[in-house]
Formats: structure tokens, sequence, C-alpha cells
């Protein structure tokens, strides 16, 4: 047994075993006589300093007129004694215990109401210790520390594989992309009705009422609709994978890479998915626009599967990128050495990666429809890749997934005569003004630097980054008569 546990459950019988006792009108004395017990013994058991056999608990409870079952109940047996209970317990764990503060034990003559105060107050701490606004560093170290344990697996999660075959094939689909009809199977399957509300709160994507088994989702006509599937099948994911309320921003991070996890492979089965980017590799055609067409998902969710399977069941390394129009690079993944740039504390996110590298160079072709490929001789090698640009309201972004040279025999567009060479990180490469420019407008110039509004932002708290409370609460208050 747990040693915390143990002195919760010895502590309870302690207050019922009291409880019973001052009900029947006996003392200590009284009671220990008939029991054949010495009463320091029973004020040790009801103070919960020691745990009694169950032969004299047999007998205790025949004194008492009350059940064996009565005395080992783990529930308190009134309100105070569930107040006492409550302090001890939170003053036996690390946030007391870090304020340096001497333990309150409540007496007899405390008042209920100082109780209640110390409980709440406790309470109170607590809350706000969950939902403690994350560092901007401690919040890099999370990022970085699970992208390394990502990368250790090949960015692969069998479990999650396996769990979403069984989901995709008990919702009755064969073939083809997963329909919306049978993402709704699988969330009756489940007990929830999918929901179409819209009046989501901002800070939201979706909503689980866990009481009603309800799942609200965007109304089904805003653009970029078909993203609905992923959104349900993210939140579904969320009680397949027994998720609790996430106690740090680690976890918040890791629960989010699960769920995202779950819905790609629901989209993009493991055995279809597979089966199709095989046959590619035999016809050496494998191409992230056709694996995305193939299962009407977006371009950046094919090419995150890709990274997914590619190691594990198509024998080989690869990175991902998307990196915004700005070079800084968002989200990146990779198992083949291609140097991506870090900070000090090994982080990658919002670093600026190579103009020459084709996650940048393709912001400069007018041509942006289709894929764009490029060989690159790195330090580390050269790497052949593959481009897509795209653009939201926040602007461009392009999204890459490329491979050692050795390896590029598999793609389309490993003709390609595109060809840079990437020096980076040593600066001369493409962080230092030519000497010819530099000596001509250093210490002529003064640009106006445009402030990227996401610098100056705290990270999002709540135990639920970002999650307005407030605005979830009083939505689902609003749709529950409904």
């Amino acid at each position: 047994m747990d040693p915390d546990t143990a002195v919760a459950d010895a502590a309870t019988l302690g207050h019922r075993l009291r409880h019973f006792r001052t009900r029947r009108g006996l003392t200590l004395d009284e009671l220990g006589a008939a029991a054949g017990v010495a009463p320091s013994q029973l004020s040790l058991i009801e103070n919960g300093k020691r745990e009694p056999r169950v032969t004299l608990l047999t007998t205790l409870a025949r004194e008492l007129g009350v059940t064996l079952a009565d005395l080992l109940s783990a529930e308190p047996p009134d309100e105070r004694s569930a107040l006492e209970l409550e302090l001890t317990r939170i003053q036996r764990g690390p946030l007391y215990s870090s304020l340096g503060l001497p333990a309150v034990k409540p007496t007899k003559g405390t008042p209920t109401e100082t109780l209640e105060a110390l409980v709440g107050l406790h309470r109170e701490l607590a809350r706000r210790a969950t939902e403690a606004i994350a560092t901007p560093e401690e919040a890099r170290r999370a990022n970085t520390e699970l992208r390394e344990r990502m990368r250790a697996q090949n960015n692969y999660m069998p479990e999650i594989e396996q769990l979403a075959e069984e989901r995709v094939r008990a919702s009755g689909h064969v073939r083809g992309a997963l329909t919306h009809r049978e993402v709704s199977v699988m969330a009756e399957q489940l007990g929830f009705e999918l929901i179409y509300a819209g009046d989501l709160p901002r800070s939201t994507r979706s909503i689980t009422d866990l009481a009603n088994g309800r799942i609200y989702l965007p109304p089904a006509s805003i653009p970029g609709g078909h993203g609905l599937r992923s959104m349900a099948l993210q939140a579904m994911a969320h009680r397949l994978l027994g998720h609790q309320r996430p106690d740090s921003y680690a976890d918040f991070l890791r629960q989010r890479l699960e769920i995202n996890y779950y819905a790609a492979c629901c989209l993009m089965p493991r055995e279809a998915a597979v089966a199709f980017l095989q046959q590619a590799k035999r016809d050496k055609d494998i191409a992230v626009e056709d694996f995305r067409d193939a299962f009407g998902v977006t371009h950046e969710a094919a090419a995150l599967r890709l990274t997914n399977l590619a190691t594990s069941h198509l024998d080989m390394t690869l990175h991902f990128l998307r990196v915004g129009d700005d070079g800084a690079l968002y989200k990146g993944y990779e198992n083949d050495d291609l140097p991506l740039p870090t900070d000090v504390t090994g982080s990658i996110e919002g670093q600026i990666v190579c103009r020459k590298w084709g996650a940048r160079s393709a912001f400069t072709h007018t041509n942006r429809t289709t894929e764009l490929y490029q060989y690159t001789d790195t330090p580390a090698g050269t790497y052949w890749c593959a481009t897509q640009t795209g653009s939201t309201a926040e602007g461009g972004f392009s999204i890459t997934v490329g491979v050692p040279f050795d390896q590029a025999k598999w793609f389309r567009g490993r003709e390609t005569t595109a060809r840079a060479e990437s020096r980076c990180p040593d600066e001369s490469c493409c962080k230092r003004p030519a000497a010819d420019l530099s000596g001509r407008w250093a210490g002529r110039a003064w640009p106006s630097a445009r402030l990227h509004a996401h610098i100056l932002s705290p990270l999002p708290s709540g135990s639920f980054p970002g999650v307005d409370d407030t605005e979830v609460y009083a939505f689902l208050e609003a749709h529950s008569a409904s």
C-alpha cells in the first residue's frame, strides 16, 4: 500500500472510531474496558497513529453497535471530520511544506468556521499553483525534451497506432478518406454526440461536456471545415488515452502531442497509409501531395504523418520543417542529422533557418502551387527536400519534408537541378552582410523593427493553458438546457 494512502486510511478510521464512540456516549476508558484494550492504545488509533488488527476492530464494532464495514469505510463520518482530514492531508503535502509554516492541529475547541477558512485558503493556494504561468524557459525546455523523446523513438507511438486502428475499424471504415459520418459513429461508440455550435468561446477549438456526453465543435460551414474531423478525433482521444487534468505545462504539451497523433492515425490509418507509401516507394514516386490527396487531409498533416511512418515502415530517416516567411522555425523534427538551428538551451522554436534551405528559398518562387524540390549541401552532408508554401492570416509559411541524398531516389522530384550550399551555423553563410555592403551602409541606416506580438505575450495560464474557464462554463450552462 502507498504510504500516503495508508496514513489517510488510518486517519479516516480514527475519525470514524471517535465518531461512533462519542455517539454511543462512551469514554476511552469505558470502551477500552469493554473491548479489553488500554485507553492509551485506543487514543493512538483515534489519532491515526496506529493501525489495529482486524480482530480488535471486530470487537470494537460490536461494542459500538456498528458493523465492521461501518468502521472501515473510506468516507469521513461527518462534515467536520472531512475538513480535519483534508487539512491534515494538505499540511503533509509538498506545497505546504515549502512554505516553512508550522502545522495547525485541530482540537475540539477549533471552530468549524476556522477549519473551513483554512481548508479554503489551501485549496485556493493549490489551484493557483497548478494554474501558474509557465516561464518561457520552462516552456522551451518542455518542448525540447518532448522533441528529443520523440526523436529517440523515431516519432512513432505504436500503442496509439494500434488503438486508432481498432477504433477506425470499429466505425465500419474500409478505404479512402475517413468520412464525417464515420467520425460521428466513432463518437457515438464512446457515448458522445457531436454538436456544431456557432458560439464556442474564442479560446477553445472544441469543448467536451462529460456530464451530458456532448462534443461541441465549430459550425461545419466554416472555411476549412474538413479540419472538424481532426478536432472531433482529438476530443475523443483525451478520453480514450485516459488523460487527466494536466498538472504541468510539460504534461499539457505531451497530451496535445498524443491527441494530435491519435487524430492523424485515424485520418491516415497505419495499414492503409503504409500500403500507400510502400507502393509509392516501389514506384520511386513518394510525394507528400499524393499522400495528402489520397486521405483528404492538409499538406502539413500528411507531411507529419510521413514522419511517423517513414523510419519504422519505410526504413528511411528524414526531417520535417514548418517555417514562417520571416525565416523562423515554428515546428521541426529530424532523425537524419540535419543541423537544425538551436539556442543555448537546445530549443529550435523561433530560431532562424538558413536562407539557402528550400524551406526559405521556396518563398522566392512565383509558382507556389506545387511542391518545389532542391538539393542542399550542408556541413552534415547533402539533403534533398520538397517544399510546399501556404498562407494564413498571420502570414506565409512553408512545409518541408527532406531526406539524406541517398534516400532521394525514392521521391518524386529527385531529378531537380536546383542546388544550394549552406554553411550555417557559420555566420558568413547568410547571416553576416557582405563586406562591401557592410562598409557602405554600416552606421547609415536606422530600420524600424516589426515587433512580433508573441514575443511580449505571457505564456497562457490555466489548467488548460490559454482556455478561459469563465467562458467555457458559461457556454456549457447555456447549452445544457438544450
